[in-house]
């Protein structure tokens, strides 16, 4: 039987996700705070076409963190700029608790110990080392499933987005990785392999249930 304490305790947790759903589909506090559904989609799977991305299932602190980035000029975009800005630090907390509870779609399992069979599978699996560029899986994972709250989801991303990223890194408008990893390994790529992998991590969320 559940206990009537164990209901109480639970109550704190089921009151954020309702926060962060209200937040994700009718907006924050704040008018300037649209709702995350406009862009991202009823199941936050993103606008691909928009290059609007994915953030279901992604960790918390890793959402968390990008919002807090838009905030302070270590991240920019138009649009999440003013949106980020108008979120309270409990709305943040609130909309990526929610967003991390979304079920992800799960993909197959693909290694180091595959074989490249393109250009993009290539840099993905086995990086460009005459360029010092690692393999994407090392930090991002197996498929490119994300690896804890420093490194998202790949798999599924529109590659649309995933090449947008890796252009806002080179040109210094996404600044936000500490030890500017990304920042090396955008700048290395040319505009050909960024596209080329962000296709392969396209088509491997493409490859899910």
């Amino acid at each position: 039987k559940i206990s009537f304490i164990a209901i109480l305790g639970a109550l704190p947790l089921v009151g954020l996700a309702d926060e962060g759903e209200n937040i994700y589909t009718k907006g924050g506090s704040q008018p300037q705070a649209l709702a995350c559904i406009t862009c991202h989609g009823a199941e936050g799977k993103g606008l691909p076409a928009a290059g609007y991305p994915n953030i279901t299932g992604m960790p918390a602190g890793y959402l968390s963190k990008q919002l807090f980035d838009f905030q302070d000029g270590t991240r920019s975009h138009a649009i999440m700029d003013g949106i980020a800005g108008a979120l309270s630090e409990e709305e943040i907390e609130a909309v990526a608790e929610y967003m991390e509870s979304l079920p992800v779609t799960e993909v197959p399992l693909i290694t180091r110990a595959a074989t490249p069979t393109d250009e993009g599978s290539k840099i993905a699996l086995r990086g460009d080392w005459a360029k010092q560029i690692p393999e994407c899986v090392a930090c991002h994972g197996p498929s490119g499933v994300g690896v804890g709250e420093a490194f998202p989801r790949l798999a599924g991303q529109s590659s649309a987005y995933i090449v947008n990223q890796i252009n806002a890194w080179k040109n210094g408008t996404r600044t936000n990785d500490p030890n500017d990893l990304m920042g090396h390994i955008a700048k290395s790529l040319t505009d050909d392999q960024a596209k080329a992998v962000a296709i392969y991590f396209e088509t491997i969320g493409q490859q899910g249930d």
